[in-house]
C-alpha cells in the first residue's frame, strides 16, 4: 500500500468504527488484504472502545471483514457478519479444464466488481469456494457462467453445511523456533532465501506484518508468507540428543 492509499484506509475505519460507536449500528469494511489488516491492527487503540468481528467467512481466512458491532449484537457477533460462501462447479467434469484461483478471480473479476467485495477463493478439483460480500452474492450467481472456457454454476452453500479446509501435515526439527528457521522447514527453503521474504515485509502473523526474522512464533500462530503459502505452527516436541527441538504445523492445501 502506498501513503495514500494507508491515509484513507485508516480514516474509513476510524469512520466505521464511530459509526458503531455514536449510532449503535453495525458497520463493515470491505475484505482487508494483509497489508491491510496490518494497517487496522496499528490504529486500533485509537478507535472507540467499541467490539468488532474480524472474520473472512471460515476460521482461517486471509482475507477478511472488520465488522464494528453494536451493543445488543451476540456474544460472537456473527449475525452482522456480511458473508456469503459460494460454491462454483463446472457443468460437466469430463469437459472441465484444469481451472486455478487465477482463474475464478479473474472471470468474477471480469463481471466489474471490486475486488474488495471478494475475500478467498478455494478451489480443488471440483470446483471452487468463493467468500463474497452478501450485497454481492446474488449477482455473481446470476451472472458467473463461465471460467476460461469452462461452463459452471455458481450458487449459494448451504447454510447447514460447515466448510472445512484441507491441511498436510509438516513435521521436523528446528534449532529453534524462530520464525526463519520454521518458514525454512515448512517451504524447503535454506535460512539465507527465507529472510528476503521477512524482511522484504512479505510474511504476516495473524493478520500483522512481521518483519523480525528472529520472531517466536507461538502455539496456534498462523503464518502467511506472500508467494509461498501459509501454515498453522502447532507447537513444539522433544529435544533430539543435539539439542535440536522437533515441531509440527499445518500447511493449508
Amino acid at each position: 500500500m502506498n501513503d495514500k492509499e494507508n491515509i484513507i484506509l485508516k480514516k474509513r475505519i476510524a469512520e466505521l468504527a464511530d459509526a458503531a460507536w455514536q449510532r449503535d449500528i453495525p458497520s463493515c469494511t470491505d475484505f482487508l488484504g494483509l497489508e491491510e489488516q496490518t494497517v487496522f491492527h496499528s490504529v486500533l487503540r485509537d478507535l472507540p472502545p467499541v467490539r468488532y468481528l474480524l472474520d473472512g467467512g471460515y476460521e482461517d481466512a486471509e482475507r477478511r471483514v472488520v465488522c464494528f458491532l453494536p451493543s445488543y449484537s451476540s456474544e460472537s457477533g456473527r449475525e452482522h457478519l456480511p458473508v456469503a460462501r459460494l460454491s462454483v462447479h463446472p457443468e460437466d467434469l469430463r469437459f472441465a479444464e484444469q481451472l486455478t484461483h487465477r482463474d475464478y478471480l479473474g472471470a468474477v473479476m471480469n463481471l466489474g466488481i471490486d475486488r474488495g467485495v471478494i475475500g478467498d477463493i478455494l478451489t480443488d478439483e471440483s470446483g471452487a469456494q468463493i467468500f463474497c460480500l452478501e450485497r454481492m452474492a446474488d449477482y455473481i450467481c446470476d451472472e458467473l457462467r463461465r471460467v476460461r472456457h469452462t461452463a459452471v454454476r455458481c450458487e449459494r452453500a448451504a447454510e447447514e453445511t460447515d466448510f472445512v479446509r484441507n491441511y498436510i501435515p509438516v513435521s521436523g526439527t528446528v534449532a529453534s523456533v524462530r520464525l526463519d528457521a520454521v518458514i525454512s522447514l515448512v517451504f524447503r527453503l535454506s535460512r539465507t532465501k527465507a529472510i528476503p521474504y521477512i524482511e522484504g515485509g512479505k510474511v504476516f502473523s495473524d493478520g500483522r506484518q512481521v518483519l523480525s526474522a528472529a520472531h517466536q512464533l507461538r502455539e496456534g500462530e498462523v503464518i502467511s508468507v506472500r508467494g509461498l503459502g501459509k501454515f498453522r505452527f502447532c507447537g513444539t516436541g522433544k529435544e533430539t540428543r543435539k539439542g535440536r527441538i522437533f515441531i509440527s504445523c499445518e500447511l493449508f492445501a
